[in-house]
């Protein structure tokens, strides 16, 4: 069985991406994270995407980053190369190409101490990986690979697949790697709806429902796996439409209510939030036209 899931470089130049050269106008997309953050609460969804306000770098996030790159990278070596060493010996190295990339990280060490502790955090989250995957037995298909899917009537699905793997049967595994904790048993649906949402994306672009999607906690070392079904990808689409109706009527309607909860805490706009006593600033001029694709019908 061939599955048209090939390895693919953009124009940023990295493995995996597939965007094409000649941009396109702009489309109202959904990722599985905006869903998440719609969810969770509008204000912080709003904040995001239609006002598109910066947030500060965070250690957790710029390690995360950190260690994806360097997975991803980590199979460019020949098999018999990919070894713990020698993901840890490119830590300096990828931590340099992503100060290049992401200026704001600069900020996050101001001794060399607290740089030697956050690339020894990446090192304990690989020697993590190397206990649940051996990379000398894999040859993934696709690394850090960018998916799009137009939904009828909808916006335009996409996301990055950490690593897409294809068997000699056809099989494909969608691998994500996560680098905090796993979450407490009956609460996985926000992550497995994520990897749900891009085996529908792979199968509606690709023709090819996965067969597995692989959950790999880094933090504590669990592997969290799940056979997806047809009837479970209809049921995904019928929830990203709702999710989507959610976020066209909050649009037009202006009412981005804070919904708070223990999550504000960790909240990189709760100065802003009217919840906590802050103000919102104006909704710049047709943001919402461009995020949502919709007309506001209030001042």
């Amino acid at each position: 069985m061939s599955v048209d899931i090939e390895q693919q470089d953009g124009p940023g130049g990295g493995p995996g991406a597939v965007e094409d050269a000649t941009p396109e106008p702009r489309v109202p997309g959904l990722s599985p994270s905006r869903a998440n953050d719609f969810l969770q609460c509008p204000l912080l969804f709003r904040f995001r995407v239609v006002d598109r306000l910066p947030e500060p770098a965070s250690p957790a996030a710029a390690r995360g980053t950190l260690v994806h790159a360097v997975l991803e990278r980590l199979f460019d070596l020949p098999a018999a190369q990919r070894t713990l060493a020698a993901a840890h010996a490119a830590l300096p190295v990828r931590w340099a190409e992503l100060l290049e990339q992401e200026p704001r990280y600069a900020d996050l060490h101001t001794t060399e101490e607290e740089r030697s502790e956050f690339l020894a955090g990446a090192q304990r989250l690989l020697a993590t990986w190397f206990t649940l995957e051996d990379p000398t037995r894999l040859e993934p298909r696709a690394r850090e690979l960018q998916v799009r899917h137009d939904l009828e009537g909808g916006p335009r699905l996409r996301g990055v697949v950490d690593r897409v793997d294809v068997a000699p049967n056809g099989w494909v595994r969608v691998v994500d790697y996560k680098t905090g904790r796993s979450p407490r048993a009956g609460f996985e649906s926000s992550a497995l709806f994520q990897m749900r949402f891009y085996a529908y994306v792979v199968w509606r672009t690709r023709g090819v429902l996965p067969k597995r999607l692989q959950l790999a906690y880094l933090g504590d070392g669990v592997v969290v796996s799940h056979e997806p079904t047809e009837a479970e990808m209809h049921t995904l689409e019928a929830r990203v439409r709702s999710i989507w109706a959610g976020i066209e009527d909050t649009a037009r309607s202006g009412d981005w209510r804070p919904r708070p909860s223990r999550l504000c805490d960790w909240c990189a706009f709760r100065d802003r939030c009217p919840s906590f006593g802050g103000t919102p600033p104006q909704v710049p001029e047709g943001a919402v036209e461009r995020a949502i694709g919709v007309t506001p019908t209030v001042g």
